[in-house]
Order: C-alpha cells, then sequence, then structure tokens
C-alpha cells in the first residue's frame, strides 16, 4: 500500500481548524502527474494506492476549457492493470458530489470505505463550526452512499467538547454515531489553535470534555468490538502488507482498514488472499489463510 498526494490546502474555513492559513488554498495536481506516479509505484510491487489531500474530494484540476474532479481520477486509475485497491482521504461532506458517489456504483478497484468527518452531531455546533452542512444533510449523503453500495462502511473524526457544546449537543452526536455504525473512527478534545476564530470562545469545563470523550469513545469501540465478532467464521479479503517483526504471522487489511493477523506464506506478500477469520479483539481481526 502506498500514498500518493494529489491535493494541497484547504478553502473551507472551519472555525477550528489552522489548515487554510497554514497550508493556503486549495491546489490540485495534473491527472497525468499522478497516473504516471501510480504506475512507477505499482511497477515496484504496490498493490493499493491512497490518494492523499487535505481536503482530498475537493480535487479539481483544469486543463484550458475542462475540470477534471476527483471522479475522473478514480475511473483513470481503476485502468491501470496490476492495481487492486483505491483508497481517498480525507474528505468532506460538502464535496461529497454525485459523479463521486457514483464510482461506489461500478468502480470495482474502488474499496467500499469511506472516512468522512462529521465532527459533531449537532446542527448548532456545526454552524458554530462553519461546516457549511446540517446533521441531515451528512445523513442523506451516508444514505445515498448505502443505497449505492450496500456494504460500504463510514469512519469518521468527532471533536468532542467545542465551545457551547451542551449536554443535548453532545447527545445529537451520539445519535448519529448510533444511527450510522462508524467503524475505525477518532475522537478527541477540543483544543485551541491560535490564530483560529473559536480559539476567541469560551471553552467547555475540562472535566466535562473528558467525561464526554469516555463515553463517545466507549461507544465507538463497542460498535467496531461487535462488528469484529460478527466477522469470526468468515473469510476476509485481506491484501498482504507484510510479515510481522520476530514472529511467523503476517499482517494486512481488511477492505474498511480492520487489522488483520493471520498466518500465511512469504509469497502472499502483496497479494489479495482470503483469511477465515478464528478470533478477534477490540481493533483486530486474527485468522489463517484459506486452505493454508
Amino acid at each position: 500500500s502506498a500514498f500518493i498526494t494529489i491535493q494541497e490546502g484547504c478553502d473551507k474555513f472551519c472555525n477550528f481548524c489552522v489548515v487554510p492559513y497554514t497550508r493556503g488554498a486549495e491546489y490540485s495536481r495534473s491527472v497525468k502527474e499522478i497516473v504516471n506516479e501510480a504506475k512507477k509505484i505499482i511497477l515496484n510491487g504496490v498493490k493499493e494506492i491512497v490518494l492523499l489531500g487535505q481536503n482530498v474530494n475537493a480535487y479539481n484540476y483544469k486543463s484550458g476549457n475542462k475540470n477534471f474532479r476527483l471522479s475522473y481520477l478514480i475511473r483513470e486509475l481503476n485502468k491501470i492493470e496490476g492495481l487492486k485497491r483505491i483508497r481517498y482521504t480525507t474528505s468532506h461532506p460538502n464535496d461529497m458530489t454525485d459523479d463521486l458517489i457514483d464510482c461506489y456504483k461500478d468502480v470495482k478497484k474502488l474499496m467500499p470505505f469511506l472516512h468522512l468527518p462529521v465532527q459533531s452531531g449537532s446542527n448548532k455546533i456545526l454552524n458554530k463550526m462553519n461546516r457549511k452542512y446540517t446533521r441531515e444533510k451528512y445523513l442523506s449523503i451516508v444514505k445515498k452512499m448505502k443505497d449505492i453500495s450496500p456494504n460500504i462502511e463510514f469512519s469518521s473524526d468527532f471533536i468532542v467538547g467545542y465551545p457551547s457544546e451542551s449536554d443535548k449537543d453532545f447527545e445529537d452526536t451520539i445519535d448519529l454515531i448510533k444511527e450510522v455504525n462508524f467503524v475505525n473512527s477518532f475522537s478527541f478534545i477540543y483544543n485551541k489553535r491560535p490564530g483560529t476564530p473559536a480559539s476567541n470562545l469560551e471553552s467547555v469545563d475540562t472535566e466535562v470534555q473528558k467525561k464526554r470523550l469516555i463515553i463517545i469513545q466507549s461507544l465507538l469501540e463497542k460498535i467496531q468490538k461487535e462488528k469484529n465478532k460478527k466477522s469470526i467464521g468468515k473469510f476476509k479479503e485481506v491484501l498482504v502488507e507484510n510479515r510481522l517483526k520476530n514472529q511467523e504471522r503476517f499482517f494486512g487489511r481488511t477492505f474498511d482498514l480492520t487489522p488483520v493477523v493471520f498466518h500465511a506464506k512469504e509469497e502472499d506478500v502483496g497479494k489479495i488472499i482470503d483469511v477465515e477469520i478464528g478470533s478477534c479483539n477490540q481493533n483486530s481481526l486474527f485468522g489463517f489463510k484459506k486452505s493454508l
């Protein structure tokens, strides 16, 4: 698995974020440059490409009178022989356009997994963050994508204890997590960034922030553990990344980035194999290569 940076900068100006001030305006590399880089690393054995950007789905390369968005780039990469998996991160909900969502219908190499940060489930807090979408808009994107790709999984980022976040605002976030069933997600206590609009706002009590973080992380961990338990006894397609140091076991990931530790063979590295899951813990799956 390898990363290719395709886009830098951000024009969103969320009130808690320094990226627009430190990285500048959104800039996209050319399709040709990215495809050529992908072909080179695939010749060196790469099977999976992760497209990177501060706001990756804002990718929009302009050439003449034409604009080439992320959907076009993904379809071009999908044509490359030897490439098995395509991913991209991190995305903004406002740039989940229909042409990008449609890729999940027929681009077989595009993994049915999306990291789509929501930050909060409260419309009041989303507005104070200047996220420019509502809870309802976010959920409509999730529904649209699930209708197109029923097996798709979502992960997200959550900021806990943002200035003026009430108990009701926090409960709205908890309800949204339960509705979407996020996997492999991240949550953080709000931390002031000097120079951002939110840095001038009054902070939520530190102890309240800590308690809320424990609640949200416990819920996310419970969802992940329940999902992992459902994988026991099933076969999962795993990209074999490497052999674990000082061990006979190997490491890889499923389509939704769940870590898998399993018994396989040295020649399996770089291949996508079926692994029978025998057990799990909160974060990882454990198993054996099929017909080993």
